[in-house]
């Protein structure tokens, strides 16, 4: 389990808001923050994929941490944003967003400004956390980024790494959920998306 005394010298956080709460990731880990402009959503993939987005030109899933926490997913407003991370899996890097309501600030702490997680009192799970940061007079929950995506989310992204937006397109589709989607002849929609609504 992570602890609070693994944070042993001043690290820079990116702290943002999410249904009401106030969570913060390690600056290192975020490559970049986009203005939420629409997702795609992608059949077969773990409940806590929102969809996947064009970044660049290369396939990037997004997370709703508000659904992988047990919470409604986030509500899009203007502020709505998505925190771009990079992971490990299998010792390769992979490259994911996480949905955000909003993102606030970077914040400093030093092992003196961070406690131990709670066993109570929030929706997380005590594993995703390395600690609580004092900010002030409030508490910010520090993310273990890497525990908090579960394999099958990593997996994901390790298979989307390097393709591009048209592999969604075409019968080079990656291996998402575990069930391979494959391309339709023209004019008829893939097994896998044909979903009654």
């Amino acid at each position: 389990m992570s602890s609070a005394s693994e944070v042993t010298e001043r690290q820079q956080y990116l702290a943002f808001t999410l249904a009401g709460g106030d969570y913060a990731v390690g600056i290192l880990k975020v490559k970049e923050i986009l203005q939420y402009e629409g997702i795609t959503k992608v059949p077969s993939t773990p409940h806590s994929i929102r969809g996947v987005i064009n970044l660049r030109g290369s396939v990037v899933p997004v997370v709703d941490l508000a659904v992988k926490f047990g919470l409604p997913e986030v509500a899009v407003t203007k502020r709505t944003c998505i925190l771009v991370v990079e992971t490990v899996f299998n010792g390769t890097p992979a490259v994911m967003g996480l949905m955000a309501d909003a993102v606030s600030e970077v914040i400093d702490l030093g092992a003196e400004d961070v406690e131990e997680p709670p066993s109570f009192g929030t929706c997380v799970k005590v594993d995703y956390l390395l600690g609580m940061g004092k900010v002030g007079k409030r508490f910010v929950l520090l993310l273990d980024i890497g525990r908090v995506l579960s394999a099958d989310e990593r997996e994901l992204a390790a298979s989307l790494e390097g393709r591009d937006v048209a592999a969604l397109e075409t019968d080079e589709r990656p291996v998402l959920g575990g069930a391979e989607t494959a391309a339709a002849p023209p004019g008829e929609a893939p097994a896998a998306e044909v979903q009654a609504t």
